[in-house]
C-alpha cells in the first residue's frame, strides 16, 4: 500500500526540519475552498448555559458563492448522513455582517424532504460535544458523536485541559443517543510535529472509551494513515470502527475493510483529483460504505465551495451508485442497512 509516510514511533516526536511545514499527502484532497478561514472553535461558552444557544461560524473569507445548492431529486429509499456538524452556521449573509445558515430544524426538515430520515452529529471538542449530544436527546432525527479531534488535542495540552476535556467526553458518552466516538484519529497535516504526542495519547483515550461504552467510533485521518492503521492494530479497534470522510487509496480500503472497518464516503468522491477515492469505493465491499456530507464542508460537484447539508446526500449516494454500476435506491438500501448496523436504530 502507498501512503503518505513512515508509521512514527508513538513515544516519540517525528524528525522534521526546522521551520519546515507539514508535507502533505499527494493523495489528500483539499477542503473545497482554498484560502478560505478556518472555523472559529469558541471555548466555553456551554459551561453553566444553555446548550441550544451554542454556534460556530464559517468565514465566507475567499468564497465565491456561499448559496446553498439547489434540493436534488428524492430518494426511493430512507437514508442516513452518517457524519456532520451541524452547529456550524454556513450560507448568506444575514445582512447583520454575520454568517447565515439553516437552523438544526431547518436542515433536518431539508433532509427528510429528499430521503433523508437521519443525521449523526459529530463534535470536535467540548462545546461542540455537548451541543451534539444536545441535539441527540433533543432530536429524534439525530444521533451524537462526541470527542475531542486531533487537531485540538495539542491545544488542550498545552492549556493542561487534555485529561479534563476527555472526561466530559466519557461522561457524555454514556448517553443513550451518544453512539459514537468521534471524530477521533490522527492529523499530520494541520498539527506541528510537537503535537503528535498529543494526538496520539487522546487518540488512544478515545479508543478505550469507544470500547468502555460499547459504541462506535469516526476517524479522522489525515495525512496519518500508517499510524491510524499501527494505532488500530496495535491497541486494538472498537468493534464497529469509521474512516470518516476517507481520504485513502485502494489499497488501504482493502486493508481497512478486511480488518472489518466501515468506509464513509463525503462529497470530495465526487472531485476530479480524487481519482484515489474512486479506485477505494470499487474495492470496498458494498456492506462496508457509508455515505456522509461532513457539512458544511466538502460540497459535492457541481456545487463544490458553496455549503453543504444533509438534504445533499443525494447527489453524493448518487454518484457513488453510478461508479458501482447499480441503482442509487439499491445502493441506498444497503448503506441505510450499514448506517443502523453501526450506529443503531434512530
Amino acid at each position: 500500500m502507498s501512503t503518505s509516510a513512515p508509521v512514527p514511533d508513538p513515544r516519540a516526536v517525528p524528525e522534521r526540519v526546522e521551520g519546515s511545514a507539514p508535507v502533505p499527502d499527494p493523495r489528500t484532497v483539499p477542503e473545497p475552498v482554498e484560502g478560505s478561514t478556518p472555523v472559529e472553535r469558541p471555548r466555553g461558552t456551554i459551561d453553566g448555559g444553555d446548550p441550544s444557544q451554542y454556534v460556530r461560524e464559517r468565514s465566507t473569507d475567499g468564497r465565491r458563492d456561499v448559496s446553498y445548492p439547489p434540493a436534488p431529486e428524492p430518494l426511493g429509499v430512507p437514508v442516513y448522513d452518517n457524519h456532520t456538524h451541524l452547529e456550524i452556521e454556513d450560507g448568506p449573509s444575514t445582512g447583520s455582517g454575520t454568517v447565515g445558515g439553516l437552523s438544526l430544524d431547518e436542515q433536518l426538515e431539508r433532509a427528510l424532504a429528499v430521503g433523508v430520515h437521519g443525521v449523526v452529529q459529530a463534535g470536535g471538542d467540548v462545546d461542540s460535544s455537548r451541543w451534539s449530544a444536545w441535539a441527540a436527546d433533543t432530536h429524534p432525527r439525530v444521533l451524537a458523536a462526541v470527542a475531542i479531534h486531533p487537531n485540538e488535542a495539542p491545544v488542550y495540552e498545552r492549556a493542561g485541559e487534555l485529561d479534563a476535556a476527555i472526561a466530559v467526553i466519557d461522561e457524555l458518552a454514556a448517553a443513550p443517543r451518544v453512539r459514537a466516538i468521534g471524530e477521533t484519529g490522527l492529523d499530520f497535516f494541520r498539527t506541528e510535529a510537537d503535537g503528535i504526542p498529543a494526538q496520539l495519547r487522546s487518540f488512544e483515550a478515545h479508543i478505550a472509551l469507544a470500547k468502555k461504552h460499547g459504541i462506535a467510533m469516526q476517524i479522522h485521518d489525515r495525512d496519518a494513515h500508517d499510524a491510524v492503521l499501527e494505532t488500530l492494530e496495535r491497541v486494538g479497534a472498537p468493534e464497529k470502527t469509521v474512516f470518516h470522510c476517507f481520504s485513502g487509496d485502494a489499497d488501504m480500503a482493502r486493508i481497512a475493510a478486511d480488518r472489518g472497518y466501515y468506509l464513509s464516503f463525503a462529497g470530495n468522491v465526487t472531485f476530479k483529483n480524487a481519482q484515489n477515492l474512486r479506485d477505494a469505493l470499487a474495492v470496498t465491499p458494498l456492506d462496508r460504505i457509508l455515505v456522509e456530507t461532513d457539512a458544511p464542508f466538502l460540497t459535492p460537484a457541481p456545487y463544490r465551495g458553496r455549503p453543504n447539508a444533509p438534504y445533499l446526500i443525494p447527489v453524493t449516494l448518487r454518484f457513488l451508485a453510478a461508479e458501482r454500476g447499480m441503482d442509487a435506491d439499491e445502493l441506498g438500501a444497503q448503506v441505510a442497512a450499514n448506517t443502523i448496523e453501526v450506529y443503531g436504530e434512530f
